[in-house]
């Protein structure tokens, strides 16, 4: 089992950033993935932007450059430094790690609420 624990959510002005943590309870480095989901109210939840593979990124289209993931897997740790927010992003914000080795799962934390005022 892998306990994920997002923070960094909050209120912030259109054109704004935040950064968002995510810290794992256990180690990262075998997982498939790791990353960021989103999800709007009465919406479905969206790919925001993960590791996969090793070293490659996937992002959201919505993203458009204005997003980055990093990741410190020595402290279990992964952040999604988001800029130029928009009020569209605003939504709840999960931290998401697959593994299809031991431990075997979706592991989903919490999330963490962003909201952007216009």
């Amino acid at each position: 089992q892998v306990r994920l624990v997002e923070s960094g959510g909050g209120l912030v002005q259109a054109g704004g950033f935040l950064t968002l943590s995510c810290e794992a309870s256990g180690s990262l480095i075998r997982a498939k993935t790791v990353g960021w989901y989103r999800q709007a109210p009465g919406k479905q939840r969206e790919l925001v932007a993960r590791f996969t593979n090793g070293d490659n990124t996937d992002y959201g289209d919505f993203v458009k450059g204005r997003f980055a993931i990093s990741r410190l897997y020595a402290k279990n740790m992964v952040w999604l430094r988001m800029n130029d927010l928009k009020p569209e992003d605003t939504g709840t914000y999960y931290c998401n790690a697959q593994f299809i080795l031991e431990p075997e799962g979706d592991y989903w934390g919490q999330g963490t609420q962003v909201t952007v005022s216009s």
